[in-house]
C-alpha cells in the first residue's frame, strides 16, 4: 500500500508519521500493554493512529515484539493465518517476523500458515510505518483474522501476551459508509461498549475488525485491564465528506 495509503517515498512517510506523532498529545510515563488502532490512508486516519502509538513513547526502549492483529479485507479465511515470510517491508525498511513464538499457537487447529491473506492487507501493513517510527527495534507476529470466533482470538493473544517486551496492536476501523450524523452516534455507542468491555455487542457493522477488537476485550478482562479513549472521528473529520463516512478510533490498555 506504499504510495497508496501512505507515502511510498522514504523521506516523506518519515516526515509525514513524524508530523503526526508529535502533533499527538500523550500522557507522560506510561506503558500500554495493548492498542486499537485505525487503519485507513494516513490523509483520513492517521492522527488517530498517532494519538495510539504516540503513548509507546516512554517505554519504547522495552518493546521488542508486538504482536499485530486484523480483519481479513481480501481473502476469505476459516480462522487465524500467521505467514510464512521471514520479513514484512515497507519504504522505511524491514520488519524480522517473529516465526518462532508463532510456534506458541501452532497447535491450535483454527490458525494456519497462509501467506495469501497477508500479501494485500492492508490492515497490518499501515500500522508499521508507525510502529518503525516509534519502537528502537523490534519483530512482529502478524495474524490476519478470517471466520473465527473472539475466544479464538483471545486464546491466541493469551499465549502470545508475552512480558513487558510484548506489546499488542489490534487493528480496526469502526462503522463504514453512514452520512456523517448516524456514523458519529453509531461510533459513539461502539466507544463506549469497548471501553466497559461488552465484546458481545460488537459486530462487523461497529468495527471491520470487530473479532480482533472482541478477541482482545475477552483477554483483557480476564486480567482486569480497561480501555482508555485516546481519539474518536470519522472521515468527515479529516479529510472526506459528510454523505459517506467511515469512523476511527483509537484506545489503550495499560
Amino acid at each position: 500500500m506504499a504510495g497508496l495509503f501512505y507515502p511510498g517515498d522514504p523521506d516523506a512517510l518519515r516526515t509525514q508519521v513524524s508530523g503526526l506523532l508529535a502533533e499527538a498529545q500523550a500522557p507522560e510515563k506510561i506503558r500500554p500493554k495493548a492498542l486499537i488502532a485505525p487503519h485507513a490512508g494516513y490523509v483520513y486516519s492517521g492522527r488517530t493512529a498517532a494519538a495510539a502509538f504516540a503513548t509507546l513513547r516512554d517505554g519504547a526502549q522495552s518493546i521488542l515484539r508486538v504482536l499485530l492483529i486484523g480483519p481479513a479485507h481480501y481473502v476469505r479465511l476459516r480462522g487465524i493465518a500467521a505467514p510464512t515470510v521471514d520479513a514484512y517491508a515497507t519504504p522505511l525498511g524491514h520488519v524480522p517476523v517473529d516465526l518462532p513464538a508463532l510456534s506458541a499457537v501452532a497447535d491450535l487447529e483454527f490458525v494456519s500458515r497462509d501467506d495469501r491473506p497477508h500479501a494485500r492487507e492492508h490492515a497490518l501493513e499501515v500500522e508499521l510505518p508507525f510502529l518503525q517510527s516509534v519502537l528502537a527495534s523490534f519483530q512482529v507476529m502478524p495474524l490476519v483474522v478470517g471466520e473465527a470466533t473472539p475466544q479464538e482470538v483471545a486464546e491466541v493473544v493469551r499465549r502470545l501476551w508475552g512480558g513487558p517486551e510484548t506489546l499488542i496492536v489490534i487493528s480496526s476501523d469502526l462503522s463504514h459508509y453512514h452520512d456523517y450524523e448516524t456514523a458519529r452516534r453509531m461510533d459513539a455507542a461502539t466507544a463506549g461498549a469497548i471501553e466497559r468491555g461488552e465484546w458481545r455487542v460488537l459486530g462487523p457493522g461497529q468495527a471491520c475488525g470487530h473479532l480482533p477488537v472482541a478477541g482482545l476485550l475477552v483477554e483483557t478482562a480476564r486480567r482486569g485491564l480497561q480501555a482508555q479513549r485516546r481519539a474518536l472521528c470519522n472521515s468527515g473529520d479529516t479529510a472526506g465528506s459528510h454523505e459517506r463516512v467511515v469512523g476511527y478510533g483509537a484506545w489503550m490498555f495499560r
